[in-house]
């Protein structure tokens, strides 16, 4: 009962803009021959009906992902184009319906009004499909094109307490895999590569391996198993890592694929760090690296311990903090932890939609998160928030492009 009522909703929004955009574009091609707009009704109802039928499949059975994946994508993608093509309807209809009333007032003028009405609804509807074009195009190509398009961005750290044995060492950051999403593993690989030609000295991965299940990595752990470093690979779990949001059989089922999921970690030769820290050493000189679990605002499950993964640390003279949900670093992280130099966190993806640009830089999941995406400072402290190596739901990324980053920790 619990998947009959949405898709029941499902059913009814999409038939009632479908009907409404549909008519709308009957009514503007009405000079078309009965051939045409046979062949037009029959795509346009074909395809929703199919797509439907994919839903309710979806939705009901456990389909093959490759499988789910096309038809949820495609309903997504249908819907926001006709979503966007919506308010144009909306303006010529109340347009037309103040011309109604118009010439109830002035019949004298009705005639005219009527005769100026067909080509003025004709440019609305074609500027709608028009408009509505663009995020069909944009989220098609993000599909194509975005999805692996992986690049690297370098950014300076700098801490005044830097040992020296350490100015100048590298760091990368890859977050959120999400490897339950994948379709192309050699653009996966591709990706893996294009970090160890970068040669950090040591690597952080921040969270989020998986969608929910650790059979997700099945096809993808001898790929990110490459991924290594003099000085290590220091990991931590995201929200998504803990299974929460999968259907278990019991709670003992969950907690057995949280502790697969570590596993994963261990297999790949990565450290993997649970409200814990380690001492990384360079010629005798020390910092800390602390790692907690998941730690969110809101919704989002709070099993990280600071107080744990920071003890023993203070004769340390820098301080780097694993964190996956950026909101930590405002909400305890910046009034509690003031030892703590710098936190790398991952999680929002940049909503995998946007712009971002030197001069400008812009997603909706800004709305949500004050911290979403590249570094900020407060004080003495910072935190760098990585858009993510992979996607979750759409799968495909717009503007906003799969993330390796790499530091350089400088004194100063």
């Amino acid at each position: 009962m619990g998947r009959v009522i949405p898709l029941i909703i499902i059913t009814f929004l999409l038939l009632l803009i479908d009907f409404y955009s549909f008519k709308a574009i009957m009514n503007v091609y009405r000079d078309w021959n009965i051939k045409k707009r046979k062949i037009l009704k029959s795509i346009w109802w074909g395809y929703t009906l199919i797509l439907l039928l994919g839903v309710y499949l979806s939705m009901i059975f456990n389909l093959y992902l490759s499988i789910k994946t096309v038809f949820l994508v495609a309903f997504f993608i249908t819907f926001v184009t006709k979503l966007v093509f919506m308010p144009f309807l909306f303006i010529d209809d109340i347009r037309r319906f103040f011309l109604w009333i118009k010439g109830k007032i002035f019949p004298e003028k009705e005639v005219v009004k009527q005769e100026n009405s067909i080509p003025r609804s004709e440019f609305l509807v074609k500027a709608g499909l028009a408009v509505a074009a663009i995020p069909l195009a944009s989220l098609t190509w993000g599909i194509a094109y975005g999805a692996y398009d992986y690049r690297v961005r370098r950014q300076t750290l700098y801490f005044k307490n830097l040992p020296s044995e350490f100015d100048g060492i590298t760091l990368g950051q890859i977050s959120d895999i999400h490897s339950g999403s994948f379709y192309n593993k050699k653009a996966v690989l591709g990706g893996v590569e294009m970090l160890l030609q970068q040669k950090p000295d040591f690597i952080f991965f921040t969270g989020d391996l998986v969608n929910g299940k650790a059979t997700e990595m099945k096809d993808y752990q001898d790929i990110f198993s490459k991924v290594r470093a003099p000085l290590g690979v220091y990991s931590t779990l995201g929200n998504h890592d803990y299974g929460t949001y999968e259907k278990w059989a019991s709670e003992a089922a969950r907690l057995k694929n949280v502790e697969d999921v570590k596993k994963a970690h261990q297999l790949m030769g990565w450290d993997l760090l649970m409200n814990e820290n380690r001492r990384l050493k360079v010629n005798g000189a020390e910092i800390g690296i602390l790692g907690i679990e998941n730690w969110g605002t809101g919704r989002f499950p709070k099993f990280g311990k600071m107080e744990e993964a920071i003890k023993n640390t203070d004769d340390l003279p820098i301080k780097l903090l694993l964190s996956h949900d950026p909101s930590h670093w405002r909400a305890e992280v910046l009034p509690k932890y003031p030892t703590v130099d710098a936190s790398f966190a991952g999680h929002t993806h940049g909503a995998q939609f946007g712009i971002e640009s030197e001069y400008v830089k812009w997603s909706p999941v800004q709305y949500v998160y004050n911290e979403w995406d590249g570094l900020y400072k407060e004080g003495n402290q910072q935190l760098y928030v990585n858009v993510g190596y992979g996607f979750l739901g759409y799968p495909g990324r717009v503007g906003i492009l799969p993330e390796i980053t790499i530091f350089e920790l400088k004194k100063g």
